[in-house]
């Protein structure tokens, strides 16, 4: 019924005993797995307000405007802001999607220019956002967007309306 194994190293020796036990051994083990998805909500964006620099008075020296996500206008160099002030906005949008996501936001990397349609031209950079980078949608699955930017002004600026010839983008991706 089982068999007595001796074995001797150096002084010590044991003996070790196995018993007629047999133990299944398999070659081959399967399991299984379901794939699965989930499609979430596609994210849009809407424009609400364009972004709009208002009145500005300039002066023989050039200067900016910055115009702050919070809809604060500041300005430096040969640039004053007029008590009309005009219309003043933020770049505003209403972001959606599947409630509780973040997102990122990716604002433009290079200036844009605007124009009076007579060959006199500006240009806006330095974009900033609120929020700033990454956003995150609420229970309703949406989020306001506001951006704002630096307005170059050249000394002695033509006065008239100013628009850009082509639209600055926003872009967002969930994370």
């Amino acid at each position: 019924m089982y068999q007595k194994i001796k074995y001797m190293a150096g002084a010590v020796g044991f003996t070790v005993m196995v018993f007629g036990i047999n133990f299944p051994c398999y070659a081959q083990v399967t399991a299984s797995s379901s794939a699965m998805a989930t499609i979430v909500t596609p994210m849009n964006l809407v424009k609400t307000t364009d972004l709009n620099f208002g009145n500005i008075a300039n002066s023989a020296t050039e200067g900016m405007v910055t115009l702050s996500p919070a809809n604060v206008r500041t300005s430096s160099g040969g640039i004053s802001l007029p008590g009309e002030t005009g219309e003043v906005n933020t770049g505003t949008f209403v972001v959606s999607g599947a409630p509780g996501y973040t997102f990122t936001i990716s604002l433009p990397s290079v200036a844009t220019l605007i124009d009076d349609n007579s060959g006199h031209t500006m240009t806006v950079d330095s974009w900033t956002s609120n929020p700033s980078g990454t956003g995150a949608l609420d229970n309703s699955g949406s989020q306001i967007l506001n951006v704002g930017a630096t307005l170059h002004v050249g000394p002695n600026q033509s006065p008239g309306n100013y628009i850009s010839a082509t639209p600055f983008q926003v872009t967002l991706h969930y994370n």
